[in-house]
Parts: structure tokens; C-alpha cells; sequence
């Protein structure tokens, strides 16, 4: 594999308000638009959601590839990146960012090395890393109680 790796994408605007991105990697442009807060278009992708979906894309792809390489079995797995924007001296600015991960595990026995592996992607991250604002971190861990996985028995 290789040291260094590079990554392009295009964007032009192609109507109005409008703008296309492409990847080289991807077959399909993403439609952005500056977000209606900004005077941009209801229902497009913005940049600031492009933001936060690739905080989001890399958490966890960088989870998953934790979990397969440890062999660490994931029942489910969101991100939920949220994003705050607000004014500064010079414009607008991200003032931060919550990356909230929730792993569903089968075994609550586990639930320590889930919270290892969700510290480390948070660590790996490549876009994480690459971004100079405060990120918040506030990961979750879902497994069923002891009395669950035995099974319970309900009053009549």
C-alpha cells in the first residue's frame, strides 16, 4: 500500500443558486447549495452538510474497520454528527462539533472494549483530525442487561 494518497473533487455551479460536486472516485455529482440560512436552496446538500457527512462517513468506516480487524461483533452502528455555526469577527464560522456514535452490541460483557474501540476510531479519524475546531465526543453503547440475555420470566 501506498505512503500518500490523493483524493479529488470538482465543484462549479451549473444554475442560479445552484452548484454540482464530482468526485473522481464516485460515478454521480452531488447538487450543494449554500444552506437557506444563507440565502441557498430548500432540499440540496450544503456545504457545511458535506462537512459534517464526511466527519460522519469517516467515524465510521474507521469504527468498522476497528471492529472487523479486532473481530468485534456489532449488532448495529449510527454517527450522529451535529454541526453549530455562529457568527465570529470575520463571518461565519463551525464553533463546534458532536460526533455521537451508538454501537448495539449482543453481549453486554463487552460493552468496555466497545467504548475502547469507539475512543480509537475517535482518535483515527482522518477528517477529525484534519479539522482545528472543538469536537465533542459523546459515544454510546447499547447491550442488554444480564437479566435479557438469560431471559426473564413476567408475572401473570
Amino acid at each position: 500500500m501506498d505512503n500518500a494518497h490523493t483524493y479529488r473533487v470538482v465543484a462549479w455551479w451549473n444554475a442560479g443558486k445552484a452548484g454540482l460536486a464530482k468526485s473522481d472516485a464516485a460515478p454521480f455529482a452531488i447538487h450543494f447549495a449554500a444552506p437557506p440560512q444563507f440565502g441557498g436552496l430548500e432540499g440540496r446538500w450544503s456545504p457545511e452538510d458535506l462537512l459534517l457527512s464526511a466527519v460522519a462517513g469517516c467515524f465510521t468506516t474507521t469504527f468498522r474497520a476497528l471492529a472487523d480487524y479486532s473481530k468485534f461483533e456489532v449488532t448495529d452502528f449510527e454517527v450522529e454528527v451535529e454541526g453549530t455555526v455562529r457568527k465570529a469577527e470575520s463571518g461565519y464560522e463551525f464553533s463546534g462539533i458532536l460526533v455521537r456514535p451508538t454501537v448495539t452490541i449482543s453481549n453486554p460483557e463487552e460493552r468496555s472494549r466497545a467504548e475502547r474501540l469507539l475512543e480509537k476510531a475517535n482518535r483515527l479519524c482522518l477528517v477529525s483530525r484534519a479539522l482545528v475546531i472543538p469536537e465533542t465526543f459523546d459515544p454510546r453503547v447499547l447491550a442488554p442487561t444480564k437479566a435479557e440475555t438469560v431471559g426473564t420470566i413476567s408475572p401473570r
